[in-house]
């Protein structure tokens, strides 16, 4: 860089400007072109004191701005292009030459246009970073490639592919391997994930994969319904990433790197044949990668969650189960048929249609978005009920006082007859506390027509049918046909008696022929 101040200084001692020339090893031109210009500027030495270098030379030879005769493209505008479908710059560059020819001018050429594209993504690419509180955020992803299980008796290979997951904070990482990316295997692997930390973090970042989320919307994104209920169940929110942001979720990002080499390529000269193996496997690797220290920094991931744990949310009681949901119709007497089984809802929604949550362990019935009840599930044989008194309607509640052995014991101070007619009634209705009024009714008609005749009602009854009724047996006491089996207090049987009911031939106008 030539030194004009030490130009001016010599010069103002009488030196030539040979010698000047030799002793700063400039151009003798360059020494008379500042002398000149400092006398045109009315420069003498010495010069103020804030005239520094640099400010004496923009004085002495001010840049001169170039115009371009070139019209600039716009940036921002071939950016919003770029993210079409089939847009390119090749094609952008064409359309900017028209629209120049058009205005009259003077378009750039097509190494240009681009450089002024690259300078912009440039100036936009800058990252800023988001410190994480410990406990959260988590960010989960399916791995690109795939590890092998491998039949022992075919040798043919099946695809399992790695759920990895990272804390934001210590980035502290966990792994499965799943035999598809289904919802199954995908909201299974975030209940093993917040088993293994021991707690929940307060966010899950996703990508917008179809299995958790079914309607993409940065403002207002729609989770999967089954994984929604995942995330309440452990009290975390599910986040969604912007579609084609990874820097959203930059930690398991460069984890599902580390763990195709840490893990899937550092196995992938065993040999698994169940899944179960290929995952202790994997386990083991990550628990490796964990305790690893860090490269630029004290400590290791491990050394960071077990700061990081006591932050985490607590897990529930019971972990997440995931339910199939039915639709299924309040059947009059107040049940649901799920499975072969009945589960009483509230007697108020009768005849209404009800969304069914179905588990292993637990059958959660919902109107609209409210729960209404919730039972045990039923297992074994077919048709059995679970029924809660308090769905019942009032005049069946006060049925509740009573059971079956009290009613069986009543039937057989009676006969034996009166007590196999009270447990046919009983095993007839689906729930019985439906059959208690019928059994109600047939024993309190002992107090009318006595105990003896009341059995022998309930004995000609069971010869008619094994399932009789209370009104079967309340018509046979009416028509008094009990007192023809077993002979009443005011009549004898005859020989017609046991015929009673067939016509003779002198009602057809024959006659007896002796």
């Amino acid at each position: 860089m030539t030194k004009y101040r030490e130009i001016l200084r010599m010069h103002s001692r009488g030196i030539s400007q040979r010698s000047i020339e030799k002793s700063l090893q400039c151009s003798r031109h360059t020494v008379s072109k500042v002398i000149l210009r400092a006398k045109e500027l009315d420069l003498k030495w010495p010069p103020p004191d804030d005239l520094t270098e640099d400010r004496l030379t923009a004085l002495l030879f001010p840049v001169q701005k170039q115009i371009s005769e070139h019209e600039p493209p716009d940036p921002e505008r071939i950016h919003r292009e770029m993210k079409k479908a089939g847009v390119t710059l090749t094609l952008l560059w064409a359309e900017y030459c028209e629209e120049c020819r058009t205005a009259g001018k003077q378009p750039l050429m097509y190494s240009q246009f681009c450089e002024h594209y690259r300078s912009f993504l440039q100036k936009t690419k800058a990252s800023m970073h988001l410190p994480r509180k410990p406990g959260e955020q988590a960010e989960v992803d399916w791995a690109g490639q795939p590890a092998y299980l491998t039949d022992p008796e075919t040798g043919e290979q099946t695809e399992a592919w790695l759920f990895v997951a990272a804390l934001s904070y210590s980035q502290c990482g966990y792994a499965e391997a799943c035999l598809n990316q289904d919802k199954e295997n995908w909201i299974g692997a975030h209940v093993h994930m917040f088993q293994y930390w021991g707690g929940v973090p307060k966010i899950v970042v996703p990508d917008n994969l179809k299995t958790g989320v079914t309607k993409t919307n940065w403002q207002q994104p729609e989770i999967q319904k089954d994984y929604q209920d995942m995330a309440n169940h452990y009290d975390t929110v599910i986040l969604p990433a912007r579609i084609r942001k990874p820097k959203d979720k930059p930690n398991v990002e460069a984890m599902v790197g580390d763990f195709e080499t840490w893990i899937l390529a550092a196995i992938r000269h065993q040999k698994f044949f169940t899944l179960t193996d290929l995952n202790t496997a994997i386990a083991e690797k990550l628990d490796i990668y964990n305790h690893r220290p860090f490269q630029k920094k004290q400590g290791s991931r491990h050394d960071l969650f077990l700061e990081e744990k006591e932050y985490l949310l607590p897990l529930p009681k019971i972990p997440y189960e995931l339910a199939s949901w039915k639709t299924a119709a309040v059947q009059f007497n107040y049940h649901i048929a799920v499975d072969g089984m009945f589960y009483s809802v509230p007697f108020d929604y009768i005849k209404q249609k009800v969304s069914v949550k179905v588990t292993q362990h637990a059958i959660s019935v919902y109107a609209g978005q409210t729960r209404i009840c919730t039972h045990r599930r039923l297992s074994g044989r077919s048709g059995q009920y679970s029924t809660e008194p308090a769905h019942m309607p009032p005049d069946h509640q006060k049925y509740l006082d009573w059971d079956s052995a009290r009613f069986l014991n009543w039937a057989m101070r009676i006969g034996p007859c009166t007590h196999s007619v009270v447990a046919a009634i009983l095993e007839q209705n689906k729930v019985r506390q439906q059959g208690y009024r019928a059994c109600m009714g047939v024993l309190k008609l002992a107090d009318k027509y006595s105990d003896i005749r009341l059995e022998s009602a309930c004995r000609r009854a069971l010869s008619f049918t094994p399932t009789p009724s209370y009104k079967t047996v309340l018509t046979i006491l009416k028509s008094d046909q009990d007192l023809l089996t077993t002979g009443g207090q005011n009549q004898q049987q005859t020989p017609e008696d046991l015929h009673a009911f067939t016509r003779g031939a002198k009602h057809y106008g024959g006659s007896y022929h002796e």
